[in-house]
């Protein structure tokens, strides 16, 4: 009886260690990863909450301007970020943009899709 109890705890123990090591540093790719990676993105490496809040104007236009308004011209946030399209909510900020796409072109697209996925979450 004791041996079938070791190799049931044995069996248990390798079987989780394999899980932990197959996962370990792998983000889920669900809908909620996506918008928390977006927003951490948003927040932290983005640097973006120094022109752009939510619901309000700063320096650049609210996070709510941009996704109204990139959702309603079916727009792309990437091409923009990437500097492959130009500038639609407020082209008179253009110019301070462009010292971050120093930082999103440095972003992978899985990256770069989750922050637009993330600000596209506050359209209207």
């Amino acid at each position: 009886m004791k041996k079938y109890i070791l190799i049931a705890l044995i069996t248990t123990l390798v079987s989780c260690k394999k899980e932990t090591e197959t996962n370990f540093d792998q983000p889920k790719h669900d809908e909620t990863s996506v918008a928390v990676s977006g927003e951490e993105l948003f927040s932290g490496k983005g640097t973006c909450t120094a022109c752009h809040l939510p619901d309000q104007k700063v320096i650049g236009p609210s996070i709510t301007e941009i996704a109204k308004i990139y959702k309603e011209k079916n727009a792309s946030i990437v091409s923009f970020l990437k500097e492959e399209a130009e500038p639609i909510v407020d082209p008179s900020q253009y110019e301070v943009m462009k010292a971050n796409f120093a930082i999103t072109k440095q972003m992978s697209d899985e990256e770069l899709k989750a922050l637009e996925e993330y600000m596209l979450s506050f359209a209207k």
